[in-house]
């Protein structure tokens, strides 16, 4: 009788352990970065299509390049207004500070559509990093262009990179208004 009370008093000691073990990480929140230290700087590029019509989004990644680029600077070049209320130029969004490093978008504007992304800081200081923005950048990048917004679905594996992604973006389309 011992034994079988002591074994059922095991097994519900185990399962509540189980149950009550956390197998993930707190989320935490991309803020907004200070310094670029600890970030490898390249640029990835995807120019637009050329119709303004709505496309379904390559998500394979393919047609992604990446080349390295000089120490970026946050710059904005204005050269017109659009009846869009966006102006037409170059407008480098906030470097955006993530777990695992830095993210920062580029984005410019002709006709008031969004003709070229650039992704000028995102993390890549280990394999993993590079295996998973190899992957989501281009992703990302895609929908930015398909649907000429912030509002972009994020991509799966690859949450701090999207969340910061996202929220660079929405400084440079919040810089394109102004």
């Amino acid at each position: 009788m011992k034994r079988i009370v002591y074994g059922l008093l095991a097994t519900l000691s185990g399962v509540v352990l189980l149950f009550s073990y956390r197998t993930s990480l707190e989320a935490v929140m991309p803020v907004a970065a200070d310094n670029t230290a600890g970030t490898t700087s390249s640029t990835t590029t995807v120019p637009a299509p050329a119709s303004t019509s709505s496309s379904s989004a390559d998500a394979s990644g393919s047609t992604g390049t990446s080349t390295p680029s000089a120490s970026p600077s946050p710059s904005t070049t204005t050269t017109q207004q659009n009846t869009s209320g966006l102006a037409d130029g170059t407008y480098t969004g906030d470097a955006v500070r993530t777990r695992y490093g830095n993210v920062q978008v580029q984005i410019t504007f002709s006709g008031g559509v969004i003709t070229e992304v650039q992704v000028p800081q995102y993390p890549n200081s280990n394999r993993e990093d590079q295996q998973i923005n190899a992957r989501a950048l281009p992703v990302l990048i895609s929908e930015t262009t398909s649907a000429q917004s912030a509002s972009i679905r994020m991509v799966s594996g690859a949450t701090y990179t999207s969340q910061g992604y996202t929220q660079s973006l929405q400084s440079a389309l919040d810089q394109a208004q102004q």
